[in-house]
């Protein structure tokens, strides 16, 4: 008979991929959450994975064999928790099961930094499996190129998506220092989670610890120009380095092993770039995604494969086939007039490179953002003046006021540098945008949905409303 385990907070982006994994593992799953929807919803009910929505005792009798515990929303007081304690079952947390059981003979890959980990690491694994290197990975997110967000693979390689925020109620250290990773990209560095840590200081100690766990004949790639980075890696690094960007760090480290990977953006089109490492050409990527961050995600990932023995030119090759991720400017609607994107962005600077990246790609068209500020570090009002500043590629921006905003965002919109105003009702948001009148001239109009959360529904609701219209 297979072991049982249980997912507490099974909903969750990790947790989810968790439960995916622990049943092509030959594991009895089953968990819960609050809230659970897609597009977790639907990995889980296509794995046959039993998810409850609410904590009942019954769900946990008889006990399982063991209870990994997440860390989203389960703190000392949750009923699920207290009853686990009370009862001396057995747990642990998502991050080390993870490192214990899944990762340990495995050559890990992993993608740590403020943005981009989930688009980065989804590139990552894409092209470890063109190469036929059939790798297992576990993404926070939805990778367009495969049906699940994680899997075991038969190889030796892992692809994990590797998140700073804290373990558990009971380890809080950052998830990844679980995972000891061989292959590490370091995207970039900036302060979030205000929730818990006080200050960038406090992050750069956690991504210091996970520095110490690459060994040496693994491989760090960073960027040559985050002064963040670049001061963790000064704290020690006892790793080769390998660095992204148009010239070398002002402050090398002793590790930098010379080479320089960059991107050059091509003038017949913004969806061309060139490859480069030590400014020779390797090959040129067309594809669909927009932004310049979105190149810088593709070098790291091709940095990394050919860390793990991937030629360049095939990882070329699979990001030319590369389709992206669900919610990072996914097209939920379009019609002749309208298009209306999905898109994750959880902090100003990702708002900043996302509507930038889309503003090169439609110069003369309308963007209109509509942003609910809804992770802890927002909705608690430590990035309040960024908020201002982040929407300057837009024409306009629709702040959504959540029940979890605890300060006024009447004033950001009041400093905002583009036309900006206030929403409360989901409902009445969208029917503001169906009044507007259609743009002359060929001119479109961009709708850019921006939250990590379900929004209200807002998604479903504008897609329904704005459908029918154009019928």
């Amino acid at each position: 008979m297979s072991k049982h385990l249980y997912f507490l907070g099974i909903g969750g982006t990790l947790m989810g991929s968790l439960a995916q994994l622990a049943k092509q593992m030959g594991y009895e799953v089953s968990g819960s959450d609050g809230a659970i929807y897609p597009p977790m919803s639907d990995q889980l009910a296509q794995a046959s994975i039993r998810a409850f929505e609410g904590f009942d005792p019954a769900q946990l009798d008889p006990p399982p064999d063991q209870i990994i515990i997440g860390n989203a929303g389960l703190p000392r007081g949750h009923a699920a928790v207290e009853y686990i304690l009370e009862r001396n079952l057995s747990y642990t947390s998502g991050a080390e099961w993870l490192g214990s059981t899944v990762l340990r003979d495995r050559w890990v890959l992993a993608v740590a930094g403020t943005h981009g980990k989930t688009t980065t690491a989804s590139m990552l694994a894409w092209i470890l499996d063109q190469a036929g290197l059939n790798p297992g990975y576990l993404i926070g997110g939805a990778p367009n190129n495969f049906e699940q967000s994680a899997r075991l693979g038969n190889g030796p390689f892992f692809v994990v998506e590797a998140d700073e925020y804290d373990t558990s109620y009971f380890d809080r250290r950052s998830k990844f220092v679980h995972y000891r990773p061989r292959t590490l990209i370091v995207n970039n560095l900036e302060y979030d989670h205000a929730d818990i840590f006080p200050d960038i200081g406090a992050i750069q100690a956690q991504f210091h610890l996970l520095l110490r766990t690459v060994p040496q004949g693994g491989l760090v790639v960073a960027p040559s120009d985050d002064e963040r980075v670049n001061d963790v890696l000064h704290q020690g690094c006892w790793t080769p380095i390998a660095r992204v960007g148009n010239k070398a760090p002002r402050k090398p480290v002793d590790h930098d092993n010379g080479d320089l990977w960059s991107a050059t953006q091509s003038a017949t089109g913004p969806g061309k770039f060139e490859v480069l490492l030590n400014d020779v050409s390797q090959g040129m990527i067309e594809w669909s995604l927009k932004g310049g961050h979105n190149h810088s995600n593709a070098i790291n990932a091709i940095a990394a494969a050919r860390h793990a023995g991937v030629p360049t030119d095939v990882s070329i090759g699979a990001l030319n086939s590369f389709s992206g991720v669900k919610r990072r400017m996914e097209i939920i609607f379009e019609d002749t007039n309208t298009v209306i994107y999905d898109d994750f962005a959880h902090h100003p600077t990702a708002i900043r490179t996302t509507l930038q990246g889309l503003r090169d790609n439609a110069s003369s068209d309308e963007i209109i953002a509509i942003i609910e500020p809804r992770t802890h570090t927002m909705s608690l009002g430590t990035l309040q003046a960024d908020l201002t500043t982040c929407c300057a590629a837009a024409d306009r921006v629709i702040w959504f006021r959540g029940s979890n905003i605890k300060w006024d965002l009447q004033q950001v919109a009041a400093d905002c540098v583009v036309a900006a105003k206030v929403e409360d009702n989901t409902d009445q948001l969208i029917d503001n945008l169906l009044q507007l009148p259609n743009l002359e001239g060929g001119r479109k109009r961009h709708l850019v949905i921006m939250s990590n959360g379900a929004f209200d529904s807002i998604y479903s609701k504008i897609v329904t409303s704005f459908t029918a219209r154009s019928q």
